[in-house]
């Protein structure tokens, strides 16, 4: 199977299709307001008349591009053009300041490229297993997989779990829209025939994911960045490529870090990229040179922020439940293409998602040489877009891929109107990621809950159907844990205070 993989990925229109990818997912990451989710979201509508191969292989460049691609614009400009770029920020800014601007990029490349890469080869060996697990999973198994993740997205991508969870709740309440899945009952179509279908997911994604960013970067007052100067030196990407490799520690540690945050759901690269950068600081004997503008400080955010981006698709891939916003743009993608997730993925989409598996890697090698030859142009780029006219652009991109999926304006509407409540819940201080992780899960968590309640009742013990099997009650456990962790995390400190 790894074979065939291989031959539909080693052509010359999938290898273009990466490049491009990786190249604009780049481009996308370097421009402040533009993020990952955002790009993924507004391209998933343009990929629809795609194959499989083709579709995924440009998300999935796009995805690692755009990640390593925050770290430009966190060095020159001290402004992430990613969340997962904040930690970068730190060092990599105080090395520019210092005209260290190129080491910083060269050292935020080949870091991104060998966190992208670990965390890729976790991928590709833990999906596989993984997926075969699912398939012990029924109906009680996947209601309580579906309140696991709500809660763990819930608690973690918001800054009150409190607002999280009604972020989550609201989301499910919109997945009820339409036809229901077993009965067949319409509901809350309020008489149109375009919302018997439910809420369409590209869509609610593209206005809460993209809109908010457009509106954010039109009220900025600033239209121009002030970029450090870039400049190159000879062979200073050598030197750099030795001094990282005296570093292994530091490189597999945040790696591994980076995979196990993205693999929880909800979580993203800037959780991993600060965990991170938090466990270099402790774990160094120098720990005051953090934030001065060393190469450990990069080195830590920058290969476990793109190691998070493997990390956070496998449990999108084996479980669907997406680890981070732009997994959650990429599940879309696959049920775009008729592809769940789940152990299907793996039998009878084999090919496709193997070759997806592989096309990562390929991606985050590609960082490299791009990375490292578009350094000028990036500069250049950040300086040479005003607001003005990259606002407005992004705004028809939203507008256009939210109608081509159905040559539908009630699309279109949807998408108008998820931007208006992603950006008046942002002001709230809401995230749209619970949002959607709600609106995506609610259709498998209705199912699973009306599916085991008729088996529980065939069987005589409704209760014991969601009770008493060994996998429903460690993801029981799990989830009473995650909901109450952060009060416990909370009550520490509040206790280490009164102390």
């Amino acid at each position: 199977m790894a074979l065939v993989a291989l031959q539909l990925l080693f052509t010359p229109l999938n290898m273009l299709i990466i490049t491009l990818g990786v190249g604009s997912g780049i481009i996308v990451g370097a421009l402040p307001g533009l993020t990952a989710t955002m790009a993924i979201a507004l391209l998933v509508p343009f990929t629809f008349g795609m194959n499989a191969v083709h579709s995924l292989v440009l998300l999935g460049g796009i995805y690692c591009g755009a990640i390593y691609g925050g770290s430009f614009s966190a060095i020159l400009i001290n402004t992430p053009g990613t969340p997962s770029a904040i930690a970068t920020t730190f060092d990599g800014y105080a090395m520019a300041r210092k005209g260290e601007s190129y080491a910083a990029i060269i050292t935020a490349t080949i870091a991104s490229v060998i966190g992208g890469l670990i965390g890729v080869m976790f991928l590709i060996f833990l999906a596989p297993p993984l997926s075969r697990a699912a398939l012990k999973f029924g109906p009680p198994e996947f209601f309580w997989l579906t309140i696991f993740g709500l809660t763990i997205i819930a608690t973690l991508a918001s800054k009150s779990i409190l607002k999280g969870l009604i972020g989550g709740a609201f989301g499910l309440l919109l997945s009820v829209i339409g036809i229901a899945p077993i009965e067949g009952s319409v509901r809350y179509s309020f008489g149109s025939v375009s919302m018997q279908n439910g809420i369409a997911l590209i869509p609610a994604m593209i206005g809460l994911f993209c809109l908010p960013e457009i509106i954010g970067m039109i009220a900025k007052k600033d239209t121009h960045y002030n970029v450090i100067p870039y400049k190159r030196e000879k062979k200073l990407i050598r030197r750099i490529f030795f001094r990282l490799m005296k570093k292994p520690f530091l490189l597999i540690r945040s790696s591994v870090i980076g995979t196990i945050v993205g693999i929880i759901p909800g979580a993203g690269g800037n959780i991993a990229g600060m965990v991170a950068y938090n466990e270099a600081v402790r774990a160094s004997k120098r720990p005051e040179r953090f934030g001065t503008g060393i190469i450990d400080g990069v080195i830590a955010s920058e290969s476990s922020n793109n190691a998070e981006v493997s990390g956070s698709l496998i449990p999108m891939l084996t479980l669907g439940i997406p680890g981070a916003p732009p997994a959650a743009v990429l599940m879309g993608a696959l049920l775009l293409q008729g592809m769940r997730p789940g152990p299907d993925l793996f039998t009878a989409h084999a090919e496709v998602t193997y070759s997806f598996l592989f096309s990562l890697v390929l991606a985050n090698i590609l960082i490299l040489p791009l990375g490292l030859m578009s350094g000028k142009a990036m500069s250049k780029l950040i300086t040479g877009i005003p607001v003005t006219i990259l606002a407005p652009f992004v705004f028809l991109l939203s507008v256009i891929g939210s109608f081509a999926i159905n040559n539908n304006m009630a699309d279109v509407y949807i998408m108008l109107v998820f931007g208006v409540i992603g950006f008046i819940g942002r002001k709230a201080g809401f995230s749209a990621g619970p949002i959607v992780l709600g609106l995506i899960l609610g259709g498998i968590c209705e199912q699973g809950l009306v599916q085991a309640i008729l088996m529980g009742r065939a069987k005589g013990s409704v209760m014991g159907m969601f009770f008493t099997r060994p996998i429903s009650i460690i993801l029981i456990v799990l989830t009473v844990v995650s909901a109450l962790w952060p009060f416990v995390v909370k009550a520490r400190k509040n206790w280490g205070i009164k102390r």
